[in-house]
């Protein structure tokens, strides 16, 4: 038995065995906090998709239902303006009323390193073949899908520069994605001011 379950039991214990008025109080309190708990997670449960709902055959056997994976993150870096860049990342987003919702396809870890002639977009796509990952570029976005029956993956990523699609390079390997766009060359010079004599 784990030192969780342990207390757990023992928190259980004295709550149920306590006459105690200031306890007593506290064991509502306890028990409230358990229902609500209760309820939020099946709330939670009732919404999760299919495909993250799973079942395991126990040794002894019974089966038991298992939600996941669930992934929820951010990252920060210092972008070449010298501002902070946050973006999160995962399956799991705020929904309404700030309860949060489970999406069918999970949003990958991406990095965005721009250079003096181009845009490096990394995406970290871990679990899946070269040929399940789809890629649609424009000149100023990236989208970045994978549907196979284990790993589902999106994220539409906008470029901080306008970049030469056509010219675009990519690699997979060892589950990172890394796509090399050239950027947009600048306008042409109007011309060059002539001065009248």
């Amino acid at each position: 038995m784990s030192s969780k379950d342990e207390f757990n039991d023992w928190l259980r214990k004295r709550r149920s065995t306590s006459k105690d008025p200031f306890f007593g109080e506290i064991d509502n309190m306890f028990r409230e906090m358990d229902r609500m708990m209760d309820d939020e997670l099946k709330q939670f449960a009732e919404r999760v998709p299919k495909e993250y709902v799973k079942e395991r055959k126990l040794p002894d056997g019974s089966t038991v239902k298992e939600l996941g994976p669930f992934v929820h993150g951010y990252t920060m870096k210092i972008g070449s303006d010298g501002k902070p860049e946050i973006r999160e990342f995962g399956n799991i987003k705020k929904g309404d009323k700030g309860t949060p919702q489970v999406r069918g396809e999970r949003e990958p870890l991406v990095d965005i390193v721009e250079t003096n002639g181009e845009v490096r977009v990394v995406v970290e796509l871990p679990g899946v073949e070269k040929t399940d990952i789809k890629l649609h570029g424009t000149e100023d976005s990236l989208e970045i899908s994978v549907d196979t029956p284990q790993y589902k993956y999106y994220k539409e990523v906008e470029l901080p520069v306008k970049v030469r699609v056509k010219e675009a390079t990519s690699t997979y390997k060892n589950g990172v994605l890394e796509v090399v766009l050239p950027k947009e060359a600048t306008p042409k010079s109007r011309g060059d001011p002539i001065n009248i004599s």
